[in-house]
């Protein structure tokens, strides 16, 4: 028997720490799936996770029970990771130009997206979901995550970015027009 989130937060107020780890446990890997798909790297994720929980045991106080827990831990989420990401000092390509304005960084680039054969000779077709989701837009990657593997709805998403619920149907509107007519090109 699965205990809603607001159960599980009044009795960890009263004294119970086991209660804690089952809201742990219950968003460890949403959470972590969620932080991946922002920055990108897995050993970041972990640290930048560990962060998210950390604040949201710091500030369970400040939660407004009448709110849902869900949304909250992925507002603190994103925040953490746009923080983590302000922080994360780039090296501009620009940098690395000599005097005639070559860049032997960009020359030497190549385009590492599988060829047209090796798409087509994928089997699985998530694979090639995955792909056509990876070259998303950043916000519409996240959308799209939030309302299908995490299962957030509309109104939870927009709480979760600080958007309208008007700009997140939008954007997954969007999302899934780009994200269809990616698809149609790889077929």
């Amino acid at each position: 028997m699965d205990q809603d989130d607001a159960e599980i937060i009044k009795k960890y107020f009263k004294g119970d720490e086991k209660s804690l780890e089952i809201l742990i446990t219950r968003y460890l890997k949403p959470v972590y799936g969620f932080v991946f798909r922002y920055v990108g790297n897995g050993d970041e994720a972990e640290d930048i996770t560990q962060t998210v929980f950390i604040k949201a045991w710091r500030n369970l106080k400040k939660f407004d029970k009448t709110k849902s827990f869900k949304t909250w831990i992925f507002s603190v989420a994103k925040n953490t990771c746009i923080d983590y990401l302000r922080k994360k000092k780039a090296i501009p390509l620009s940098s690395f130009e000599n005097e005639r304005g070559d860049n032997p960084i960009v020359n030497k680039m190549k385009d590492m997206g599988p060829l047209p054969n090796e798409v087509f000779e994928q089997k699985n077709f998530s694979k090639v979901v995955l792909l056509a989701l990876e070259n998303l837009s950043g916000q519409y990657q996240t959308i799209l995550y939030l309302r299908y593997k995490n299962n957030l709805k509309f109104k939870e998403i927009a709480e979760t970015l600080g958007e309208s619920i008007n700009t997140i149907k939008s954007r997954h509107r969007r999302a899934v027009l780009e994200l269809k007519s990616k698809l149609s090109d790889i077929r």
